[in-house]
């Protein structure tokens, strides 16, 4: 029953693991192309000057705000696990990286307890002190080479558990690293690859890659395939 339950347990803190990690390429894909509202636009101008203003005010308003800084998420997420989450605006993940790190926490809590109650009790069964048993009437009743078994396996248990805390507590720091490099990185809508089927030297069938980066065609890049 223990061994099931422990087995559970890994299964559960590593699904968790798993949508801490997997989980923000779903929700990036509605945010590729979002359109911008801008809710200050100026009337129309007919001076010519309107693009000029436009791009001076965005300037302007980009140089006022605080770069997101993977520093201080990384900082904030080994001080407090999930604060760095929150640094990146992505309180969802919050309960997630609590989930992993509050499982691992609970079993080697409870793990430790069931490996110093079962050393005990080998140690009382190994004094040579028949009037020495353990306070539990079920393990003063059972053999040395079980509770020595109980105890190794319980230890064990202790060692995956503080394994799986160290690494719930290490992804949390990098996953907040990670976003927050992303956060700064801004994907431009010129970026465009085409994929089309291709005639090679005018024998062989291909296929032709082209992407293209700043919509300049100075700047496309094409790779053939051939396909025999």
């Amino acid at each position: 029953m223990a061994g099931r339950s422990f087995h559970l347990f890994r299964r559960y803190v590593l699904v968790c693991l798993a949508l801490l990690v997997l989980a923000p390429t779903l929700k990036a894909q509605d945010t590729t192309h979002r359109p911008v509202i801008d809710t200050l636009a100026p009337p129309p101008d007919t001076t010519g000057n309107h693009a000029m203003i436009g791009d001076t005010t965005a300037s302007i308003i980009r140089a006022s705000r605080a770069p997101h800084s993977p520093r201080k998420a990384a900082l904030y997420s080994a001080i407090l696990p999930g604060l760095g989450q929150a640094y990146n605006h992505e309180y969802w993940k919050m309960p997630l990286v609590y989930a992993a790190i509050g499982t691992c926490t609970y079993f080697f809590v409870w793990n430790m307890n069931e490996y110093r109650t079962f050393r005990d009790a080998y140690r009382m069964s190994m004094d040579g002190n028949p009037e020495t048993n353990a306070p539990d009437p079920f393990l003063a009743k059972q053999s040395s080479q079980y509770l020595k078994a109980y105890r190794d396996y319980y230890r064990q248990n202790v060692d995956y558990s503080v394994l799986f805390f160290v690494l719930a507590y290490t992804l949390n720091i990098a996953d907040a690293t990670v976003f927050a490099h992303l956060r700064n990185w801004d994907m431009s809508d010129d970026l465009s690859m085409r994929v089309s089927p291709a005639i090679i030297n005018n024998r062989s069938l291909g296929i032709s890659v082209k992407l293209a980066i700043g919509g300049g065609k100075k700047n496309q890049r094409t790779a053939w395939m051939a396909g025999r």
